[in-house]
């Protein structure tokens, strides 16, 4: 959306009442600061600036504010943890399937643990924490959870099956009672570019999901892969279409994960998505055997608000990603 308030006469105020909206490819000009909207005499434009956004939220909806419902930043939020709303800041423990892993985790300086998830391989059937083809593992879900609990983090469980969801589902609800920890329950529900690996069935998915918190994040992503030396297709227009009716009437925040060795060929895909609700973000990855260009993230960083596209990359590549955007001037 593009807002243009025109000032034809500095000597009549009564010419500064035309507005332009560009919305969608049409063009609306409304006399905004005369009645309704304003009452006479005619006031100072800069002055009715918090009242014109009010009246935009009336016309085209809350989604001009441009925020991310959900409230895993502002958790973080202090002089100690992270200075201001910017998703870059967020830092990520990846793969924490193990005892040594989660104590490594939650006495750091993470913000964020990742997990996977599945159903034990062998009876006493339980969720625990690994990633296929492992079959086992030395913690369980349950006591994963209860060695989060103590500490100020949030976590994200990667989910690999539809068996582990609603089982995984009844533990987060026993254990983690503080409304205010980041939750975020990640799953591959649609095929995207290069993907082989079968996506979980949606319907199934957010079904398991639903008696979660409102403000619990939803991540939900595509199948991809990446083959080196070749032309890698990003994400398509019919992949971001079929997600976002998907997730148009959810009543979670979500983010959306996407590889970053793709985004440089999906830009114009990726911010139509963005732009659908002010409930979505990105969530950058990547896979150790892919080659990424950190400058592809440049015009993410230059064009997505800050507080709505999350870095989920390894600490080498944060350090390389802080020197590129500061070398654009994007710090």
């Amino acid at each position: 959306m593009i807002i243009i308030i025109n000032n034809h006469n500095n000597n009549n105020k009564n010419n500064n009442n035309i507005t332009a909206f560009k919305n969608g490819g049409c063009t609306t000009v409304l006399s905004l600061l005369s009645p309704p909207f304003f009452s006479s005499p005619p006031i100072d434009v800069l002055a009715c600036i918090p009242l014109i956004i009010v009246k935009l939220q009336y016309f085209f909806g809350s989604n001009l504010a441009g925020k991310m419902s959900e409230r895993t930043l502002d958790y973080f939020l202090s002089p100690s943890r992270m200075k201001k709303r910017d998703a870059a800041e967020v830092k990520w423990s990846h793969a924490v399937n193990s005892r040594s892993r989660l104590q490594e985790a939650v006495t750091g300086h993470t913000h964020m643990i990742e997990a996977d998830i599945i159903m034990k391989g062998h009876d006493p059937k339980e969720p625990i924490m690994a990633h296929p083809p492992d079959t086992d593992s030395d913690i369980t879900l349950q006591e994963w959870l209860e060695g989060v609990k103590a500490h100020n983090v949030g976590i994200k469980l990667d989910f690999k099956s539809l068996e582990a969801v609603s089982p995984s589902v009844a533990l987060l609800e026993e254990v983690l009672a503080d409304p205010s920890r980041p939750v975020w329950i990640n799953a591959d529900i649609v095929s995207g570019p290069g993907g082989r690996a079968r996506p979980l069935e949606h319907q199934a998915f957010l079904s398991a999901v639903t008696t979660l918190p409102t403000h619990t994040v939803l991540s939900l992503g595509w199948t991809t892969g990446w083959t080196a030396g070749t032309d890698n297709p990003g994400y398509s227009w019919d992949m971001v279409r079929v997600m976002e009716e998907i997730c148009r009437n959810l009543k979670y925040p979500v983010t959306f994960p996407v590889r970053a060795a793709l985004l440089a060929q999906s830009f114009s895909q990726l911010t139509w998505l963005l732009q659908q609700s002010d409930r979505y973000s990105l969530t950058v990855w990547t896979s150790q055997s892919d080659t990424i260009t950190l400058q592809d993230l440049v015009p993410y960083r230059k064009h997505i608000d800050i507080s709505r596209i999350y870095y989920d990359l390894p600490d080498c590549q944060r350090t390389e990603l802080s020197l590129t955007l500061a070398d654009n001037h994007l710090q």
